[in-house]
């Protein structure tokens, strides 16, 4: 269950929408959220002027709070009265980050989707760089792969290291090695993505099973 909604510019009213605007919308930016009012204005600082610079007048940035204990809701509400572009979205309970993340995706209208976490370890800053791969060889997925790990712990390294050489290991799918969710889709592979069944998701790995370029 779900509750979402846009902020008219104009009046500050908040208005409930039960289907999606019909106006064309280039660039999404899917964040789930939880317990993040310590980041959350500057991760919307950051991942809105990061949308500015490659699509000014056609984006949205889609906020879903996945039953934030803390004040994350109330301060999505208030980022949506200062940004027409700004979808908050707040799940009735913690659904957990797949599903919440699921959630996002399925009410985003872009063209393209951008998905990020909202704990800022990608920078949104490379959005430019993605959207240009993507036009530069037609991809119709771009990843975000890391370099480094930053202020993790060696045992959080190598674990997480270990994990996808073993996934890679039992799957027939080949999951790209230390990447994150941070990626770039465009809407043929988002659709493909959500119109699998699974309830249970591994974003991760159904974006790497769907195929297309990537």
């Amino acid at each position: 269950l779900i509750a979402y909604c846009r902020v008219s510019h104009s009046s500050r009213k908040r208005r409930m929408f039960q289907s999606r605007p019909p106006h064309h919308i280039a660039l999404s930016i899917v964040i789930p959220c939880y317990n993040e009012e310590a980041c959350l204005e500057e991760l919307y600082r950051r991942v809105k002027a990061s949308a500015v610079a490659v699509a000014p007048d056609s984006h949205e940035i889609v906020l879903v709070n996945d039953g934030s204990k803390d004040r994350t809701w109330p301060m999505m509400q208030s980022l949506a009265l200062t940004d027409p572009k700004l979808l908050v979205v707040n799940l009735s309970r913690n659904h957990g980050h797949q599903l919440a993340l699921t959630a996002g995706l399925d009410l985003c209208a872009g063209e393209r989707a951008l998905i990020i976490d909202a704990d800022l370890q990608d920078p949104p800053e490379l959005l430019a760089d993605m959207m240009a791969q993507m036009d530069a060889d037609g991809s119709d997925v771009v990843y975000g792969v890391r370099r480094k790990r930053e202020g993790e712990t060696l045992f959080k390294k190598a674990s997480a290291s270990l994990f996808y050489r073993l996934l890679s290991k039992l799957t027939d799918v080949e999951i790209p090695v230390d990447t994150g969710d941070f990626r770039l889709m465009s809407r043929r592979a988002l659709n493909a993505l959500l119109a699998l069944p699974e309830q249970a998701r591994f974003i991760r790995g159904m974006v790497a099973w769907i195929g297309f370029k990537q």
